[in-house]
């Protein structure tokens, strides 16, 4: 992936690597899973394993671990760890994993590899990637801001998708078809990272701790902003797979993460989606239509809309 490659050689000056992937995710508390990503160096069929590892709680430096750290930043050496013995099979020496995490949430997850053999990663490296931590956000929310509001991405009905209990599609509805189409049309990526992201879906949808969410992909990689529901089925085993195009209030909280609008322009932006005029929302907020006009004028900037009609079918769809 181009974007991976680029990745890595903007952060090879700073530590040095043989591999990197770099996962961005709805900012929250705390580590959900991961909606986009980029992969570079790493063979398919580690990141497949090390999934499965995560999700079968056989990592001791697990994203969500490493989240709850005062200092969100860990190593993974050689050793007699399943993850381990796994990234020595694969020629992988050492690994270190930054959890980019600031003041409003995670965003995402960044993992350096070096092969089996060379020098291991060391506290110095960890202090310069953690120093790269705003600038890592800013640019996973430089990319999910990079299109134009408007997506030309048609707006799907929901499409089913049933997971069997080996975590691979067992049957889907038309529609679903459909979706994946356009997902792979649009992503561009190969078809093992599509067929892993469901997998993780599902092995999550499988964990009696996780609390049921949805996993928002960002317009820039999937077309148009895009929900991704898995609930498990407990008489079969099996996982139900939802997805659709994300729109309206059940959008808005992530929307309003990734391009930074504050809670009071978020008030605004709610009461705009319901179609209420300047005054009306002036008089629910207890401020003034100038005031109410300054928050919009933000929003407007903040997204690149041109204007009320194009903010609303940006988030309504």
């Amino acid at each position: 992936m181009e974007t991976a490659e680029l990745i890595s050689r903007a952060l090879a000056p700073v530590v040095a690597h043989d591999a990197v992937r770099l996962a961005g995710s709805n900012p929250a508390p705390g580590w959900d899973m991961g909606s986009f990503g980029f992969w570079h160096g790493y063979e398919p069929a580690l990141v497949v394993e090390l999934q499965n590892r995560y999700f079968l709680g056989d990592d001791p430096w697990a994203v969500d671990a490493i989240a709850r750290r005062p200092v969100p930043v860990a190593m993974l050496g050689v050793g007699d760890h399943g993850a381990q013995r796994l990234l020595a099979e694969h020629g992988v020496g050492c690994e270190l994993r930054l959890v980019l995490r600031d003041g409003r949430g995670v965003w995402g997850v960044l993992t350096l590899a070096r092969e089996l053999g060379g020098r291991p990663f060391d506290a110095v490296d960890a202090r310069r990637v953690l120093d790269l931590t705003p600038e890592l956000i800013a640019a996973l929310r430089g990319y999910v801001m990079a299109v134009p509001l408007q997506s030309g991405a048609p707006a799907l009905p929901p499409g089913v998708v049933i997971m069997g209990p080996d975590n691979r599609v067992k049957t889907a509805t038309p529609q679903a078809y459909r979706w994946k189409e356009q997902l792979s049309r649009e992503r561009g990526v190969p078809a093992w990272m599509g067929e892993l992201f469901f997998a993780g879906l599902a092995m999550r949808a499988r964990d009696p701790h996780a609390v049921p969410s949805t996993v928002y992909g960002p317009s820039v990689t999937y077309g148009r902003w895009t929900g991704f529901h898995a609930e498990l089925l407990p008489e079969t085993g099996e996982v139900a797979m939802v997805i659709e195009a994300a729109s309206g209030k059940q959008l808005l909280p992530v929307f309003c993460d990734w391009y930074g609008i504050t809670a009071r322009e978020r008030q605004v932006l709610t009461e705009v989606l319901d179609g209420a005029p300047p005054k009306r929302i002036a008089g629910r907020l207890g401020v003034s239509p100038y005031t109410v006009n300054d928050h919009l004028k933000a929003i407007f900037r903040k997204t690149g809309a041109g204007g009320r009609d194009e903010l609303v079918t940006a988030v309504t769809g």
